[in-house]
């Protein structure tokens, strides 16, 4: 995801008066822009450090869910719909399938080892923001058996 969709989008819906996708979108790009400050890339922000931070704000979004109170419906439901503008941008993550296809084939040496440790320290380095971090955990603890 570029940086500069988000910003197309967000400026499309402040043209469609639709407030809460603008907020949500706005909220991405804030996001986005922070990260980039951090990392020292202000001008020409990578690809994958869009779609690290739309995953990361995902994660935020659906703990506030998880958290929110059933007796505040409407922030339930403000959460909510924010949450769903953030998967239209999120990036296609791997399946359990496709991670332990990837662990077999490009890591194979360090699976042979059965560190389940040493296994997670090599791996997540290459599949951050491609996989979810529990998902290659229960892969890597199946093939560790």
């Amino acid at each position: 995801m570029e940086l500069s969709r988000l910003q197309s989008d967000m400026i499309a819906a402040m043209k469609a008066r639709d407030k809460e996708r603008k907020d949500s979108i706005s909220a991405l790009v804030s996001a986005v822009k922070k990260a980039a400050i951090d990392a020292g890339c202000r001008e020409d922000v990578p690809e994958d450090m869009v779609d690290r931070t739309i995953l990361k704000e995902m994660k935020t979004v659906q703990e506030q869910i998880d958290s929110c109170p059933p007796e505040r419906g409407e922030l339930l439901a403000q959460y909510k719909a924010r949450y769903a503008v953030f998967q239209e941008y999120a990036p296609k993550l791997m399946s359990a399938q496709e991670i332990e296809e990837c662990l077999k084939t490009q890591f194979a040496e360090v699976v042979a080892t059965g560190n389940k440790g040493m296994i997670m320290k090599t791996v997540m380095g290459s599949l951050k923001g491609k996989a979810d971090g529990k998902l290659i955990g229960e892969v890597v603890a199946k093939l560790c058996r």
